[in-house]
C-alpha cells in the first residue's frame, strides 16, 4: 500500500518577479533599512537591492491591495480583499506578524495610514459605505468608524500637523475629517469657483492646515482647512496617482509618465520624463513614488519598479519588471539551462534566470500567448496564442523560425517529443495538430475525437505515444505521430510517460478531494526522481503531494502567495526548483524544492508563516491509521449543549406572552410566600463531560462545580458556600494563580464568563458578547492578569481577555473541530496552546488576532489535556491513546506511554507531573516524564473511613486532577471528589449522580433521608443530616424515574424504564417483590397514606396499576387516560387517587378497583389530600408561568404545613408559592440553581428542607426553609416575580406627558403647517406678457421694498452671530440646571444649544455643536475635570458631546446606539466614566469611558421609559436607574453591567411606583423620589423606610450635595405656608425645611434643582431658573421663557430695541434686548397664535388660536378692542403702513379688513376671497393699498385694499413696492428654498430694513440668510444653525 501521509519534503519561497501596479497605488516606499517593500498578488515583498535578496511576509490569504509605512519605516501594514478582509501588521526586518486588525471592514481594505506618532492606523473599506476606521493597531482595537463617502475613496492620510485631524478624497470629493472621543465628524471641501468639482486620486498635508492634492485632469489643488485656495495648473498631463511627502518636499507621479519633484511650499523643483529614457516606452503611467534623499522609487502600472538618482535623473535604473495587464497562462522551462520562460496576455515572452533572479530577454508578439515550449534540444521556443496560431522562435536571439495559423481558437497546450522531432499543438478547437519539425513544422498529423477543448497533454518517453485531457474531464490516447486514437487499453499499461502534467489518470487520482468533481486544478508537474507531484489550483495553493497518489482525497502540504488563480507550475530542468505563475496577478514565483530533510536541520527553517498552516490539514479520509476513538470521548465531540430556550430569550418571551395576557395579568395577584428557601448542600460534581475543573482554593476550601453553581466546599466543616451568578450549566472553571478567584463559563446563546472571588463569592468581572452556545475551556495567565476563553461554536473561537477591564485583547477561529483546552505560557503571556479532537496549536498574539501553527506530529492524535513544563518550549499533552507528547516548540521530540485509555487530566509541579486516566489511576512522575514514581489506584479497598460516601466502582475514570495541602485532589466521571493522601489512603468527600437523567425522588416519612432513583442504574439514599453523605447506593438493571417510601419507612418502591418496579427493604435495599406488567417506563409510584395499603404505580402507557401491598397481586387498573402520566397523589383516606397526564389532563380514580370518578373542582378543594404533587387544578394554576408556551412546570410539592408549594420547571427555576394559588400568574420568589430541568421536588417530613433534582446536571440539591420572620440578606435571595403590578402610585399628567412625548427628530422632520400644491422651486414659471425690451424708454423700475434708512449707505448684512437665547427647557427635561465656578456661572440648555450664564454680567455664552434639541445635561463634579459638561441629544444615531463649559470646546462625541434620543447622562465618581440612557425601545444603559470613546458596557434598561440613572457619587461601579414603575441597583463588573431590582416585599404593602429621581446618602443608602410624593429609602437594594408625602405632588429632582451630604428635592406642589415646592433636607432625609418660589403660580412645579454655597439653583415647569437664597429664603428670577411651544407669534417695535413673543402658553411676553430680560408679560388665558405692532407702536394686535384678535394699548396694557369673526387659528395680523387698517389672515382661507378709524367695535369691513389655502404671511403695500398674501399651497396673491379685489396682471404687481416682506414665496425669493426641501419646508422670512438681505427660518431649524431679491433657484446663504420652531423673523 502506498504511503498515504504527506510527503517529508517541502518547498520554500525563494523569489517573486513582478510588482502589483494595476489597481494600486502608494505601495512602493523605502524601509528604515534602506530596503524596497511593495507587494505583489498575496506576498509582502522586502527587497534588499544591494545583495539582491527578498524576504517575504505570508500572513495574508488573499490579494494584498493597500499598504502603509509606519513612520519609523520598519513596521508595514497591508490590507487585502475577500469577504472578510483583514489588515496584517508586519515588521519588515523579521517578516513576522505584530497584529491582526479584523472583524470591521468587507470587501477589501482600500487605503491605509499611519498618524505621526505611529500609534494609530487608519484603514477605508470597500464595502458601498466606504466605511473608514481608526485603530488602535496594538491592540487590535477599533477607536472610532464612520461611513465615509458614498462613493469610492482612493486615499486618506493623517494632517501630521495637526493631532486627530485626517483627509479623504475621492470620487468627486475630498473630506477633511476630526476625530473626537468615538466619533469621525466630517466636512467636505468646498471647490467654490477657484476649481472643478473632480475626483480627486491623491494627497499629502502640509502644515497651516494646507492639504496638497492631486486631481483627475492633472492639476494640484491646494487647500487651506476646507476651501479650495489655489490650484497648481497642469502639474502632469493627466490623472495624478501617487503624491509622496518627504523632509525636502513634495513627489508626484502620474498617468503621463513624469515624476515631478516639489518643494516644501509647492514651487517646482524638477521633472523626470520616464518615457524618455532608455528604458522608457509610450504609454508608461506611474502609479506609485517615493523620495527619500537623493533616491526616488517609481512604481508603474506594467508592474516596473524604476530606481532613480536625482543628480543623474536621465538614466533610472530598472530594479524589477513582470507581466503586466490581462492573464499570464504560459510557462516553459529549459530542458538544460535553469532558465524559465513566460508568455502572457500583454504579447510579450519573457525569460528569466532562476540562478540570478533577473530578466535576460524580452520578446513582443502580435498576439496574446497562451502557452509555450522548449524543444528537447533547447534550441526551439513554441508559443501559442490566443488567436489559434503559434509561433516558434530561437531561443538565443528570439527571432522568428515560423509562423503557422490552423485554427480558429487559442491554443492552450503545446509540447515537444522527447526525441525531438514533433511538436503537438493542442486548440481550444477539440484537437490536436502534429508538425513535424525537421520538415520545417510540416503538419504530418491530426487527433481527432475530443468532445471538449483541450487542456494537458503528455508524450510517451519513446515518442509513440500521447495522451490529453479535455475540458470535460476525459483522457485519450492517440498513437504517433499519425494521430489515430487507441481505444485498446492493453497495449498502454506497459507505455512510460516522459512527462506527467496531466491532471486525470490514476496515478494522480490523490490531487482531488474525496468526494468532489469539480475542475479547480489548473496545472500539475511530477517529479519522478523524488516522486513528488506538485500542484497549482483556482484557490492559489500550490500543493506538494506525492507520486503517484492513487486514492483521492491523499495528504499534502500546502503553500499560500499566489492569492487567485495559478494558472501553471512546472519543475525546473534539474529539479531544484518548482515554478508557478499566477493569473490574474501577473507574476511568477520561484520556489525552492527542500528535499526529504531531518528534522533537526528544519529547526532553523522558520515554518511558512501564515493563517492557513505551511504543513497541510490532514484530510480525514480512510480512518485506517487513525486509532478506535475512545467511547467517552466520542460522546462528549457529540454534546451541543443547545437549548429550545436560553435564558437570555425570557424577557423578550415574557414581553410578547404579556401583552396576550394583559387583561388576566391586570387582576390581582396572589403575593408571594414569607418564607423563603436558601441553597444549603449540593451532592454531586460535574465530571462526565468537564475536565481540570477542581481545586484548592488559597484556604484549602475546593472549590468546582455543578450545575449553574459555582461551590466552595470546606472539608472540615462538610458545608459549602454557592456563586450563584450563572443561569445556565457551568462547562468549564479555572483557578487564578494565587487561587483566590475562581473563573467560569456557562452555556448560553451569547455566554458568559465570570471571575468571582472564593472568599467573598461576588463577580469580579464578568465577560460576554464573543462565544455563542457556550464556553468550554479556561485559563487563567501567569501574572494573573489575562484569561483565555474557547467557545462551543462551530469555529472554536479563541479570546484572549484582559479580565479585569473586561476587554478582548485578541480572537480568532480556533479550530473546526471541538478544542479541550486553552493554555497561556506562563513564561511568554503572549503564547498559548489549544488541544482537542486531532488537534494541537500553537499561538501567538498579534493585535486584536492570533496567529496559530500546527504541531508537527506525522498523524494528528486528539489531545484531551496538555500543560507546559519547566520552559517556555517545553509542553507536555496527553492523547485518547494514554500517551504523553513531548513537544518542544511546535516540535514532536517523543512520546511516553502513560495510560490505558486516554489521559484526561495533568498538573504540572515543581519537580514533575501528575497524571490522571480513564484507567482510574494517578500517576506521578518526574520532571521528563522519564520515570513513574508511583501510582494511586482509586479502589474501594483504600477508601477511608471518614469518607462521606461510598465507591460506586473500583478505577472509576478520573476527569480532573489538582494539588496542594499535601494531597492530591480527584474528580472522577462518577462524579466523586476524592482526596489521595500522598501515602495512600483515600477520602470520599463529595459525590453525586453519574451522567444521565435523576428524576426519582422521595423523603422519608420521619427520618431526614431521601432517596434518589436515577438513568445511571443506580437507586442510592442520601443522608440529609449535618453528615450529608450518600448512606446506601444499589445498582440496579435498568434506569428509574421514580421512588417512594412506604407510611412506616420500612419499604422503598421503585418504578424503572423497562415497565417493571420492584420494592425493596429501606436499610438494605434488597429486593423484597418485582413486578413486570407494562411495557413503558414506570413515571409515578405512591404507597396510599395509613398503613400503606396499597401501591399505585403510573406508567408511561397511560395506565395506573393498583397493587395489594400485602398480597402482593394487582387489584386495579386505572383507565381512561388519553396521554402518559405524570404524576400521582391519594387523598388522606387512601381511597381516591389524583393523576394528571402529559396533555396537562386532571382525572380522579378511585382504589382499590380504579374507577374513573368526575368530581367538580369547587369539590377537589375540599378534599383532603394526603400529598400534592400534581401541577394541574385550580387550587394551583397561578404556578403557570406567563410563558408557559415555551416552558413545562415539571415537579411541585406542597409543605406539610400547607402554606408553601414549591415547583419546579424546564428553565431550571425552583419557585416558592403561598398556597392556595389561585388566579393566573401568581407572585413567586425564585431561585436559579439546577441548570436545565429541574425534575423533582419534595419537602423533608418537618418542612425544614426542600430537596429538588436536575435532570441533565444530575444533581440533588438540598435547600434550607427559612421560616416567615426570619430573614437575613443574602445575595441568594430570591428574585421577585414577573410582572409588575399595575398600580404605580397614581396619576400625574407631568409625567405621563414626559413619558409619552415623542421627540421629533429635525433630521426626519416634516412640515410644522399641513401644506398642499407644488414647492416654488418646483413651479414651471410663466412668461410674464409683456416681456420688456433691453432698453426700455419706460419708468424705471418702482422699488421692491420701502426702505427706511435714508440718507445712510446702504450696507449688506455680512453674518448673523448668536447673542442673546431667551428659555429654558423644563417642560419636559430634568436635572438640566447646574452651577459653575463656585456659583459665578449657571448653565442650561434650550433647543440644541447649551448655554452658560454669567450671573454678574448676565452675559451668555453658547455651545452650539449639537445637531438637534439637547435633552439631558450633566456637569462633571470630579476636581480633575472642572467645567465639563456632557449633553445628549435627540436624533436617530445620537450623539453625546462632553464639553469644556468655559471654553465651548468639545473634548469628546460618543455616537451611541440609542435610537430616538439620549435621555439621561451622569459622570462618575473619578469622572472617567460617563454613563447614559436612551430613548430606544429597550431603554439601554451605558457606560463609557468619554475621554477615549470608548464604550464600556452597555445593557437593555427596562421595557418602559427610564427617567434618570445616576451613578453613586462614591462610586465608578454602582449607579441607580429609575424610571416607570423600575428602580434598579446596577453595578458594572469588568464588560458587564448586573443589576438587582429593589427589593419591596420587606415593608408590609409596599408597591412598586413610578419613580422619578435619586439621591444618596452614606452607607449604601439610595433614595427614590416617586411620583405619588413619596420618597422610598434603600439600603443595598432593599426596601427600608418610606417617607410619606415628601411631596404634596411627584417629586421630579433631588440633588445630592457632596461636601455636606445634605439633599435637596423639588416637586409638583401648592404653595402653602408650612411647603413649597422646594425643600432641603438632612443626610437622612429625617428633617427638612421648604422654600417658596415666589412665582405666582398657583402650582409650583420643579424640574431640576442644584445646590452651591447658600444658594439653591431651581428650574421650572415653567421654564423660569430661579435662585434661593438658603438663608433668607429670597428668590432671584435668573432666566425666563416660554413654558409651553410653539411659539408661532414674533412682533418687533417699530422703533425701539424691544419685541413681543406669543405662544400656545396663553402667554404673551416682552423682551428688553439691549437689557437682556423679559420686561412683562399678559397671561391671555388662551393660546396665542401672532402678533404686531401698529407703526406707531402704541398698539399691540394678538391673533389667538381659537379665531379672536385682541387689541392692546403698549402704554396701559388694557385691551382697547376685541372680536371673535372666525373659529379657527389667526395666522397673521397686520397694521396697514398709514394705521388706518388692521388685517387678519386665519386657517379659514380668509383675510378680513378692519378700519380702526371707526373705533374699538372693529366691525368687519371686508374680506378677501378666493383664497386656495390657509393664509401664511400678509404684507401691506408702502401706501396702504395692497396686501400681499402667502398661501399654504405655496400661492402668492395680491388683493387691493379695503375692497377684497384680486390683482392678477403680473406687469402690474411687479410695480408695487411693499412696506415689509416676510412672504416665502414670490419669484423674488425662489432662492431661498433648498433642494432638500422635498420633506421640509421653509416657514419664514423677514427682508431687512436696509432691503439687502432675506433672513429665513425653516423645518429644519436653519435660520439662514441670503441676498434680497434672490431669483435664482438653490441660491447659496450664509447658513446659521439653530434650532428654532418659530415661525417669525
Amino acid at each position: 500500500m502506498a504511503d498515504r501521509t504527506a510527503p517529508n519534503c517541502h518547498l520554500r519561497l525563494e523569489w517573486v518577479y513582478g510588482y502589483r501596479g494595476h489597481q494600486c497605488r502608494n505601495n512602493l516606499y523605502y524601509t528604515a533599512a534602506k530596503e524596497i517593500v511593495y507587494f505583489v498578488a498575496g506576498v509582502g515583498v522586502v527587497y534588499n537591492t544591494r545583495e539582491h535578496k527578498q524576504k517575504f511576509y505570508l500572513g495574508h490569504n488573499d490579494d494584498i491591495i493597500s499598504l502603509a509605512l509606519h513612520p519609523e519605516r520598519v513596521l508595514v501594514a497591508t490590507g487585502q480583499v475577500g469577504k472578510e478582509p483583514y489588515i496584517c501588521v508586519w515588521d519588515s526586518y523579521t517578516v513576522q506578524t505584530v497584529s491582526i486588525l479584523k472583524d470591521v471592514h468587507t470587501h477589501g481594505i482600500a487605503c491605509l495610514a499611519f498618524d505621526l506618532e505611529g500609534q494609530c492606523l487608519v484603514s477605508v473599506g470597500l464595502d458601498s459605505k466606504n466605511t473608514i476606521c481608526v485603530w488602535d493597531w496594538r491592540r487590535g482595537k477599533v477607536l472610532a468608524a464612520a461611513p465615509g463617502h458614498t462613493d469610492r475613496i482612493f486615499d486618506i492620510s493623517w494632517d501630521l500637523y495637526q493631532p486627530s485631524k485626517l483627509v479623504s478624497c475621492g470620487v468627486k470629493h475630498i473630506k477633511f475629517w476630526s476625530l473626537c472621543g468615538n466619533a469621525l465628524t466630517p466636512k467636505r471641501g468646498v471647490f467654490g469657483k477657484t476649481g472643478d468639482l473632480q475626483t480627486i486620486l491623491c494627497l499629502a498635508c502640509a502644515k497651516d492646515e494646507v492639504t496638497y492634492s492631486g486631481a483627475l485632469n492633472g492639476d494640484i489643488y491646494v487647500w487651506k482647512g476646507i476651501n479650495l485656495m489655489r490650484t497648481v495648473q497642469g502639474a502632469h498631463g493627466s490623472g495624478i496617482f501617487s503624491m509622496n511627502a518627504c523632509e525636502e518636499g513634495f513627489a508626484t507621479g502620474g498617468r503621463d509618465g513624469c515624476v515631478r519633484l516639489w518643494d516644501l511650499n509647492f514651487k517646482p523643483i524638477t521633472v523626470i520624463d520616464l518615457r524618455e529614457t532608455d528604458q522608457g516606452y509610450k504609454g508608461l503611467s506611474v502609479r506609485s513614488v517615493c523620495w527619500r534623499g537623493d533616491h526616488i522609487l517609481v512604481g508603474t502600472q506594467d508592474s516596473e519598479i524604476f530606481e532613480v538618482v536625482v543628480h543623474d535623473r536621465t538614466k533610472p535604473f530598472l530594479i524589477m519588471q513582470g507581466h503586466c495587464e490581462g492573464e499570464l497562462w504560459a510557462l516553459a522551462v529549459h530542458p538544460t539551462k535553469p532558465l524559465a520562460m513566460t508568455g502572457s496576455d500583454d504579447r510579450s515572452v519573457r525569460i528569466w534566470s532562476l540562478i540570478d533572479h533577473a530578466l535576460i530577454a524580452r520578446c513582443n508578439m502580435e498576439e496574446p500567448i497562451r502557452c509555450a515550449a522548449v524543444s528537447t534540444d533547447g534550441i526551439h521556443l513554441a508559443l501559442g496564442m490566443k488567436d489559434g496560431s503559434f509561433t516558434v522562435l530561437r531561443v538565443r536571439d528570439m527571432t522568428e523560425v515560423v509562423h503557422i495559423k490552423d485554427r480558429k481558437e487559442a491554443i492552450h497546450e503545446l509540447k515537444y517529443s522527447p526525441d525531438g522531432g514533433h511538436l503537438a499543438v493542442g486548440s481550444n478547437d477539440n484537437s490536436v495538430d502534429i508538425y513535424g519539425v525537421v520538415q520545417r513544422y510540416k503538419k504530418v498529423g491530426e487527433c481527432i475525437g475530443s468532445n471538449s477543448f483541450i487542456t494537458h497533454m503528455d508524450w510517451s518517453t519513446d515518442s509513440k505515444y500521447l495522451q490529453t485531457n479535455n475540458g470535460s474531464g476525459r483522457r485519450l490516447f492517440y498513437r504517433m505521430p499519425s494521430g489515430k486514437e487507441v481505444t485498446n487499453r492493453e497495449e498502454l499499461k506497459l507505455v512510460q510517460w516522459a512527462s506527467w502534467t496531466c491532471v486525470l489518470g490514476p496515478e494522480v487520482n490523490g490531487i482531488w478531494p474525496k468526494y468532489s468533481d469539480i475542475n479547480d486544478i489548473n496545472s500539475v508537474d511530477a517529479n519522478f526522481n523524488n516522486q513528488v507531484l506538485v500542484t497549482a489550483d483556482d484557490y492559489g495553493l500550490v500543493k506538494l503531494l506525492r507520486y503517484p497518489c492513487i486514492k483521492k482525497g491523499a495528504k499534502f502540504k500546502k503553500y499560500l502567495g499566489h492569492s487567485a488563480h495559478i494558472t501553471n507550475v512546472r519543475w525546473s530542468h534539474d529539479y531544484q526548483w518548482v515554478i508557478t505563475i499566477g493569473g490574474a496577478d501577473h507574476s511568477v514565483f520561484q520556489w525552492k524544492f527542500v528535499p526529504e530533510r531531518k528534522s533537526k536541520e528544519a529547526l532553523h527553517i522558520a515554518p511558512q508563516e501564515t493563517l492557513a498552516d505551511s504543513n497541510s490539514e490532514e484530510s480525514d479520509s480512510d480512518q485506517s491509521d487513525v486509532p478506535e476513538m475512545d467511547s467517552e470521548i466520542e460522546q462528549e465531540t457529540q454534546l451541543t449543549y443547545r437549548r429550545q430556550v436560553y435564558k437570555e430569550d425570557l424577557p423578550q418571551l415574557k414581553e410578547q406572552c404579556k401583552e396576550k395576557h394583559r387583561a388576566t395579568a391586570m387582576k390581582k395577584r396572589e403575593r408571594p410566600p414569607g418564607s423563603g428557601v436558601k441553597l444549603h448542600f449540593i451532592h454531586g460534581y460535574r465530571g462526565y463531560d468537564c475536565r481540570s475543573n477542581l481545586f484548592y482554593t488559597q484556604t484549602g476550601e475546593i472549590v468546582y462545580h455543578v450545575a449553574a453553581v459555582g461551590v466552595v466546599y470546606n472539608r472540615q466543616q462538610n458545608t459549602q458556600r454557592f456563586y450563584m451568578g450563572h443561569d445556565d450549566d457551568i462547562l468549564c472553571l479555572a483557578i487564578h494563580p494565587l487561587k483566590d478567584f475562581v473563573a467560569t463559563g456557562q452555556v448560553g446563546r451569547d455566554s458568559s464568563l465570570h471571575i468571582w472571588d472564593t472568599e467573598t463569592l461576588k463577580p469580579m468581572s464578568v465577560l460576554k458578547g464573543f462565544h455563542q452556545l457556550g464556553v468550554c475551556a479556561l485559563d487563567f495567565s501567569a501574572d494573573g492578569k489575562r484569561l483565555a476563553s474557547v467557545g462551543l461554536d462551530d469555529n472554536h473561537t479563541i479570546v484572549l481577555w484582559d479580565w479585569r477591564k473586561g476587554e478582548k485583547l485578541s480572537a480568532m477561529r480556533g479550530s473546526k473541530d471541538k478544542i479541550f483546552v486553552v493554555k497561556i505560557n506562563p513564561y511568554l503571556p503572549d503564547k498559548l496552546i489549544t488541544a482537542g479532537v486531532k488537534h494541537m496549536k500553537f499561538w501567538h498574539k498579534a493585535g486584536g488576532g492570533l496567529i496559530g501553527r500546527k504541531g508537527n506530529m506525522g498523524k494528528t492524535e486528539t489531545m484531551m489535556c496538555a500543560v507546559y513544563g519547566w520552559s517556555e518550549e517545553m509542553v507536555f499533552s496527553g492523547t485518547c491513546t494514554g500517551d504523553i507528547c513531548i513537544w518542544r516548540d511546535m516540535f514532536l521530540m517523543k512520546t511516553v506511554k502513560a495510560h490505558d485509555g486516554p489521559v484526561f487530566s495533568m498538573h504540572a509541579l515543581e519537580k514533575g507531573f501528575v497524571t490522571g486516566g480513564k484507567d482510574g489511576i494517578v500517576a506521578l512522575w518526574d520532571d521528563t516524564f522519564e520515570r513513574c514514581l508511583k501510582t494511586y489506584a482509586i479502589k474501594r479497598a483504600v477508601l477511608a473511613p471518614g469518607s462521606k460516601g461510598l465507591l460506586l466502582e473500583d478505577n472509576p475514570s478520573i476527569r480532573a486532577i489538582s494539588l496542594g495541602h499535601g494531597h492530591i485532589l480527584v474528580g472522577t466521571k462518577n462524579g466523586e471528589i476524592l482526596e489521595v493522601d500522598k501515602s495512600g489512603p483515600i477520602t470520599l468527600l463529595v459525590q453525586g449522580h453519574m451522567e444521565g437523567e435523576v428524576w426519582g425522588l422521595a423523603t422519608h416519612p420521619h427520618l431526614p433521608l431521601c432517596a434518589t432513583v436515577s438513568d445511571d442504574k443506580t437507586l442510592r439514599i442520601w443522608d440529609l443530616s449535618p453528615s450529608h453523605c450518600m448512606l446506601a447506593v444499589r445498582k440496579l438493571r435498568k434506569g428509574g424515574r421514580c421512588c417512594c417510601f412506604s407510611p412506616d419507612g420500612k419499604a422503598l418502591a421503585v418504578g424503572l424504564n423497562d415497565g417493571s418496579f420492584l420494592i425493596v427493604n429501606a436499610d438494605t435495599l434488597e429486593d423484597l417483590v418485582s413486578f413486570h406488567h407494562r411495557k413503558d417506563l414506570i413515571s409515578d409510584i405512591r404507597f396510599s397514606p395509613g398503613a400503606g395499603k396499597y401501591l399505585a404505580v403510573a406508567s408511561g402507557d397511560t395506565f395506573v396499576d393498583i397493587y395489594n401491598v400485602m398480597s402482593s397481586k394487582r387489584v386495579g387498573v386505572c383507565k381512561g387516560c388519553l396521554n402518559y402520566i405524570t404524576h400521582l397523589d391519594w387523598d388522606k383516606r387512601g381511597k381516591l387517587l389524583q393523576v394528571n397526564t402529559g396533555a396537562k389532563e386532571q382525572f380522579f380514580f378511585e382504589a382499590p378497583r380504579g374507577k374513573k370518578q368526575t368530581i367538580p373542582a369547587t369539590e377537589v378543594e375540599k378534599i383532603d389530600w394526603s400529598t400534592w404533587t400534581c401541577v394541574l387544578g385550580t387550587s394551583i394554576e397561578g404556578i403557570w408561568p406567563v410563558i408557559s408556551e415555551v416552558t413545562e412546570v415539571t415537579a411541585a410539592c406542597l409543605s406539610n404545613d400547607r402554606k408553601v408549594l414549591a415547583t419546579g420547571d424546564d428553565l431550571g427555576y425552583v419557585k416558592l408559592f403561598r398556597y392556595p394559588v389561585k388566579g393566573k400568574y401568581a407572585k413567586f420568589k425564585r431561585y436559579v440553581a439546577h441548570s436545565a430541568h429541574v425534575t423533582n421536588v419534595r419537602w423533608t417530613h418537618d418542612d425544614g428542607l426542600l430537596v429538588t433534582v436536575g435532570g441533565g446536571d444530575t444533581c440533588l440539591m438540598i435547600w434550607a426553609h427559612e421560616p416567615e420572620g426570619h430573614r437575613e440578606y443574602k445575595q441568594c435571595d430570591s428574585e421577585e416575580s414577573d410582572i409588575e403590578s399595575e398600580d404605580d402610585g397614581g396619576y400625574d399628567s407631568d409625567v405621563t406627558r414626559e413619558n409619552e412625548i415623542t421627540y421629533t427628530i429635525k433630521a426626519l422632520s416634516a412640515n410644522m403647517r399641513p401644506m398642499t400644491g407644488v414647492k416654488p422651486h418646483l413651479q414651471l414659471k410663466e412668461p410674464s406678457v409683456d416681456e420688456r425690451p433691453p432698453v426700455s424708454r419706460a419708468l424705471p423700475q418702482p422699488e421692491k421694498l420701502q426702505t427706511n434708512n435714508v440718507g445712510k449707505k446702504k450696507r449688506p448684512i455680512e453674518d448673523l452671530v448668536l447673542d442673546l437665547v431667551f428659555g429654558y427647557r423644563g417642560n419636559d427635561c430634568r436635572n438640566n440646571v447646574h452651577y459653575l465656578n463656585e456659583g459665578a456661572d449657571i448653565i442650561y440648555h434650550t433647543a440644541s444649544i447649551g448655554i452658560v450664564l454669567n450671573l454678574t454680567t448676565s452675559c451668555q455664552s453658547f455651545y452650539v455643536e449639537h445637531s438637534d434639541d439637547i435633552l439631558c445635561l450633566t456637569i462633571n463634579q470630579h476636581p480633575k475635570f472642572p467645567n465639563v459638561v456632557a449633553t445628549g441629544q435627540v436624533a436617530t444615531s445620537p450623539s453625546i458631546h462632553v464639553w469644556d463649559a468655559m471654553t465651548k470646546q468639545t473634548l469628546s462625541v460618543l455616537r451611541c446606539f440609542h435610537s430616538g434620543g439620549v435621555c439621561s447622562v451622569s459622570f462618575s465618581a473619578t469622572g472617567k466614566l460617563l454613563l447614559s440612557v436612551g430613548l430606544d425601545p429597550e431603554h439601554i444603559v451605558t457606560i463609557w469611558k468619554w475621554q477615549e470613546g470608548a464604550k464600556v458596557a452597555s445593557r437593555i434598561g427596562h421595557t418602559q421609559r427610564i427617567f434618570v440613572a445616576e451613578f453613586r457619587p462614591d462610586s465608578d461601579t454602582h449607579f441607580v436607574s429609575v424610571g416607570i414603575k423600575h428602580v434598579r441597583f446596577w453595578t458594572l463588573a469588568g464588560r458587564a453591567l448586573l443589576s438587582k431590582k429593589g427589593v419591596l416585599s420587606t415593608i408590609e404593602d409596599a408597591r412598586m411606583q413610578t419613580m422619578l429621581s435619586v439621591a444618596f446618602g452614606a452607607n449604601n443608602l439610595t433614595f427614590t423620589g416617586t411620583i405619588s410624593g413619596d420618597v422610598c429609602v434603600w439600603k443595598e437594594h432593599i426596601l427600608v423606610r418610606i417617607v410619606a408625602k415628601a411631596h404634596t405632588g411627584p417629586v421630579f429632582t433631588m440633588y445630592t450635595t457632596l461636601r455636606d451630604g445634605l439633599i435637596v428635592t423639588g416637586g409638583k406642589e401648592r404653595p402653602s405656608k408650612e411647603g413649597g415646592a422646594l425643600k432641603l433636607w438632612d443626610q437622612e432625609l429625617k428633617r427638612c425645611r421648604a422654600f417658596r418660589l415666589e412665582t405666582g403660580q398657583v402650582i409650583d412645579c420643579v424640574r431640576s434643582v442644584c445646590r452651591g454655597k447658600g444658594k439653591i439653583l431651581v428650574g421650572t415647569r415653567n421654564a423660569e431658573i430661579i435662585e434661593v437664597g438658603e438663608k433668607n429664603a429670597a428668590c432671584n428670577i435668573l432666566v425666563n421663557g416660554h413654558m409651553d411651544g410653539p411659539i408661532w407669534g414674533l412682533g418687533t417695535h417699530p422703533s425701539r430695541d424691544v419685541f413681543l413673543s406669543a405662544a400656545e402658553d396663553g402667554t404673551v411676553r416682552l423682551w428688553d434686548i439691549p437689557e437682556k430680560k423679559m420686561l412683562n408679560k399678559v397671561n391671555l388665558g388662551h393660546p396665542a397664535h401672532t402678533i404686531s405692532y401698529s407703526p406707531e407702536g402704541d398698539m399691540v394686535a394678538i391673533g389667538m388660536k381659537n379665531g379672536e384678535f385682541i387689541i392692546l394699548l403698549v402704554a396701559s396694557l388694557k385691551i382697547w378692542g376685541k372680536k371673535r369673526d372666525r373659529r379657527s387659528p389667526i395666522q397673521d395680523i397686520r397694521f396697514s403702513p398709514n394705521s388706518r387698517y388692521l388685517a387678519v389672515g386665519s386657517t379659514e382661507s380668509a383675510v378680513d379688513f378692519y378700519d380702526l378709524m371707526l373705533g374699538p367695535q372693529l366691525n368687519r369691513i371686508n374680506c378677501c376671497r378666493d383664497i386656495p389655502s390657509f393664509v401664511m404671511q400678509m404684507d401691506f403695500s408702502a401706501d396702504s393699498t395692497y396686501v400681499q398674501i402667502s398661501t399654504g399651497a405655496y400661492k402668492r396673491l395680491v388683493y387691493e385694499v379695503p375692497s377684497g379685489k384680486q390683482v392678477t396682471e403680473q406687469s402690474h404687481i411687479d410695480r408695487i413696492t411693499w412696506a415689509t416682506w416676510t412672504s416665502v414665496l414670490g419669484d423674488e425669493v425662489v432662492g431661498i428654498w433648498s433642494r432638500n426641501t422635498d420633506k421640509a419646508d421653509v416657514t419664514c422670512a423677514c427682508v431687512s430694513h436696509s432691503g439687502l438681505n432675506i433672513v429665513t427660518g425653516d423645518d429644519f431649524g436653519m435660520v439662514k440668510l441670503f441676498d434680497f431679491p434672490c431669483p435664482e433657484k438653490f441660491c447659496a446663504a450664509t447658513v446659521r444653525c439653530i434650532i428654532v420652531a418659530y415661525s417669525r423673523i
